[in-house]
């Protein structure tokens, strides 16, 4: 477009017609200014005795909320009551009670199924409570469930669960002759790691389930297992390999071995060679046993 001149009046409505069409609809200055040629404002200087108190003397400032209401006449919001997650021990004497009452396994499993003092029941889709032969000699007992154990209701049933089945299959077992359960039957959310709460107030589930299947050997699978069962603070590459006793609430002492889990060594693929010995002594003291 050729500039406009002021001489010629078509010029002079074609560009004012431009210009209404990109938006320019008044003229603030006969001249152009150049924005970026100006000077930054200075700051206002004040006097002492214009100076604002000291910020001790003034009440805390509030801004406006978003309707622009003043906020300093806006009354606080209550504060929200957030109710505890942590079992507390009322419901953890509950839990003692409901598994010392149950007399079988299928009274344990109803009675956990109505528990409701573990939060970790309020996010789980199943309760995971065992799989195999509760007549089996060999029982072995991990921390908590997984997505797909969760998903299914049965223990050690994902990727993990298949490695413990190839270890059983070396030693000669498989799930119609041995029991799995969890000290955990019910999901972490994320699958994190169960606080020490979650663990206590399970604990009398699973001591009873092992009472009650009375194995001739106990496997404990990972150190959450074997700490909680065996009541011991040791890590579990210190305590796998050699045999413990899990002493139950009648006072059976059930032979214990400790060994890595299966998600353990997915992730260590070098250190199944010392979950291997350990089965390798099962299988010893179950022949020993009979």
């Amino acid at each position: 477009m050729t500039a406009a001149s002021p001489n010629s009046p078509t010029d002079i409505a074609d560009i004012l017609a431009f210009y209404a069409s990109a938006g320019v609809d008044e003229a603030l200055e006969d001249a152009p200014v150049n924005r970026f040629a100006e000077a930054a404002p200075r700051p206002v200087e004040r006097t002492p005795a214009q100076m604002p108190p000291p910020r001790e003397d003034r009440a805390p400032e509030r801004p406006a909320t978003s309707s622009g209401l003043d906020a300093s006449k806006v009354p606080d919001a209550p504060a929200r009551t957030v109710p505890s997650a942590i079992p507390d021990e009322a419901q953890a004497a509950l839990a003692r009670q409901m598994a010392a009452s149950a007399s079988t396994l299928e009274e344990l499993r109803q009675h956990m199924a109505a528990f409701d003092g573990c939060n970790l029941k309020a996010t789980a889709k199943n309760l995971v409570f065992a799989d195999g032969n509760p007549e089996a000699a060999v029982m072995l007992v991990g921390e908590a469930p997984g997505r797909d154990e969760d998903i299914e209701g049965l223990p050690f049933v994902g990727r993990s669960g298949r490695l413990l089945d190839r270890m059983l299959a070396a030693i000669g077992l498989d799930r119609t002759s041995v029991y799995i359960a969890n000290v955990i039957p019910w999901r972490p959310p994320g699958n994190r790691t169960p606080t020490p709460h979650e663990t206590e107030i399970c604990r009398p589930f699973i001591e009873r389930q092992i009472e009650l299947v009375n194995p001739k050997v106990l496997v404990n699978l990972g150190g959450p297992s074997a700490k909680t069962l065996l009541n011991t603070s040791e890590g579990i590459l210190r305590l796998r390999g050699n045999w413990r006793v899990h002493t139950t609430a009648s006072g059976t002492a059930i032979p214990a071995m400790p060994t890595l889990h299966p998600a353990y060594l997915l992730r260590t693929p070098a250190h199944k060679k010392l979950a291997w010995r350990d089965f390798l002594e099962v299988k010893a003291k179950l022949r020993s046993l009979s």
